[in-house]
C-alpha cells in the first residue's frame, strides 16, 4: 500500500518520516518531490573494480547550470535529508526528468526502513542535457511495511551508507565479503 499525502503528513507530524527541508508545495497526491543539490561526483578511473574502493572527484553545479554528457556516470544527491521509520521509501525519477533523457538511479531506487541520510543519485543521460541546482529531480513514494522490524538500516552493523553527508557517496561494494 502506498502512502497518501495525508499519511505522509501524519508520519511527518509523528516523526516517523523526516524531510529536511520540508516544503508543503513539494507534496503530491502520494509522493514528495526531492530536488537536486549542488554536490556531484564522478569516478576518476576509466574502469571500475567491484572489489576496490574506486576514487571519485567531487564538484559543485555552478549557478548557471551544468551540462551532463552521455557515457558518464554522475553521482548526485538530493537537497533533502530524509529519515523513514515506518515505511519503505522508493525514489523514482520524475516523468519530466525522464522525458529529458535523464535516469536518476541505475538500480538503487528502494531505501530501507531506517534509512537516515541524503539520497545519492546515479545519474546518466542519453544526450547532453543542462541541469540546475534545486531543480525537481525525483519523487519519494512510501510503501507500508507489514509486521515488526528487528533490523532497522541505521542500526545495522554492516550498513555501508550511514555516514550523514550531503555529498554523494561512491559505491561501497568493496566492503562486501564474497
Amino acid at each position: 500500500m502506498i502512502f497518501s499525502d495525508q499519511k505522509i503528513l501524519e508520519s511527518i507530524e509523528t516523526g516517523k518520516i523526516v524531510i529536511e527541508p520540508f516544503d508543503r508545495n513539494a507534496l503530491g497526491t502520494n509522493s514528495y518531490d526531492v530536488h537536486l543539490s549542488p554536490y556531484f561526483a564522478c569516478y576518476e578511473g576509466n574502469v571500475l573494480d567491484a572489489k576496490s574502493h574506486n576514487q571519485v572527484r567531487h564538484f559543485e553545479i555552478p549557478p548557471e547550470g551544468f551540462t551532463l554528457q552521455p557515457g558518464v556516470l554522475y553521482l548526485g544527491s538530493t537537497q533533502e535529508y530524509t529519515e523513514t521509520h515506518n515505511a519503505v521509501p522508493f525514489l523514482e525519477g520524475k516523468s519530466s526528468v525522464g522525458r529529458l533523457g535523464i535516469d536518476i538511479h541505475a538500480t538503487a531506487g528502494k531505501g530501507d526502513v531506517g534509512f537516515c541520510n541524503y539520497w545519492t543519485l546515479e545519474i546518466s543521460c542519453i544526450m547532453p542535457v543542462k541541469i540546475y541546482l534545486g531543480m525537481p529531480i525525483g519523487q519519494l513514494i512510501y510503501f507500508a511495511v507489514e509486521g515488526d522490524i528487528d533490523n532497522m538500516y541505521h542500526l545495522k552493523k554492516n550498513a555501508k551508507y550511514t555516514e550523514k553527508t550531503p555529498r554523494p557517496m561512491e559505491s561501497m561494494m568493496w566492503k562486501n565479503k564474497w
